[in-house]
């Protein structure tokens, strides 16, 4: 007899790392994942959604392990081409994922939702397991550095994180409404909740911004464990360590579970990181690096969180 629904919380890499190990050791009907559309942007007319595509590349097999980011065997005539007559190369689309782009930019502008799309395009790319977006409205992530504000692509891709960062926010969010299906999933038979190891500020805090997102998360019944995204004091990826030094917190597991609060029911760090974390802790192997490392730390996940409710 199934346990309950998982539900994991997601931003790109690191998330989608967590969020397939979690498909290989559930049933398809048993894993939903919510993935962040802060990152979310248009360029080059087109409308990109990078959390969603890692997630989606990632369960299907069609992600680029070497690169970290986008497909495999991609090809880049369209950059080379979009360079050659002065247009804007600094978000690189390779031809494969330049594809979706663009059918999913055709499907919003005939009137479908990104959830309608998503849930499609996954069944065609053989994902069993849902991915939905947090909110079908647009909650774009912006940065106040000392120059003023900046899209976040602007501050993460073309400005490769240099700026410092100030503040972040969340357009759009207080006007958002979470995505129905997700509100459903959390109202129905939940086994737990899973904080992927995203960064907290931008892959996992804009969705918890979207109004009533975070109510019915406390409100579901079930654990809400979350997984340390630091390790031995450094980002396994991204600007996660950066960014909780300028926002004045230190580089510790500690800090990202204090920035979650009274959220969590349990928290897992890898070894030796277990210092200052407030309430209860697991400490496990977190970096994952092969699909074994993967399921492995899936399986952990769930362990835990049983052994909470």
């Amino acid at each position: 007899m199934s346990k309950g629904r998982v539900v994991a919380l997601s931003g790109g890499v690191g998330g989608a790392k967590l969020a397939l190990g979690l498909s290989r050791v559930l049933p398809a009907d048993e894993l939903l994942v919510i993935a962040n559309t802060g990152d979310d942007f248009e360029h080059l007319g087109l409308k990109i959604c990078p959390d969603i595509d890692t997630l989606t590349y990632v369960l299907a097999g069609l992600d680029n392990t070497e690169q970290g980011w986008g497909r495999r065997e991609e090809t880049w005539s369209f950059m080379a081409t979009i360079a050659s007559v002065g247009g804007a190369d600094w978000f690189r689309l390779g031809d494969r994922d330049l594809a979706l782009h663009i059918e999913r930019t055709r499907r919003l502008r005939s009137g479908e939702t990104l959830s309608q799309i998503t849930t499609d395009i996954t069944r065609r790319l053989g994902i069993a397991h849902r991915i939905l977006p947090m909110s079908d409205d647009p909650v774009p992530t912006r940065v106040r550095s000392d120059d003023g504000w900046i899209d976040f692509q602007d501050y993460f891709v073309r400005q490769q994180c240099r700026p410092v960062v100030r503040e972040l926010v969340f357009d759009g969010a207080d006007k958002a409404r979470p995505q129905a299906d997700v509100i459903k999933a959390l109202g129905g038979k939940v086994r737990a909740v899973v904080i992927c190891p995203s960064n907290p500020f931008i892959s996992i805090e804009p969705i918890l911004a979207v109004p009533g997102l975070r109510a019915a998360i406390e409100n579901c019944g079930a654990p809400v464990v979350a997984i340390s995204p630091i390790v031995g004091g450094k980002a396994v990826k991204g600007p996660t360590a950066k960014m909780l030094q300028e926002l004045g917190l230190a580089v510790t597991s500690a800090s990202v579970a204090t920035r979650y609060g009274n959220l969590l029911d349990g928290y897992i760090v890898d070894q030796g990181d277990s210092e200052g974390v407030p309430g209860k802790v697991h400490v496990a192997p977190t970096l994952m690096t092969s699909v074994v490392t993967k399921e492995a730390l899936a399986r952990i996940v769930l362990s835990f969180a049983d052994s909470l409710s």
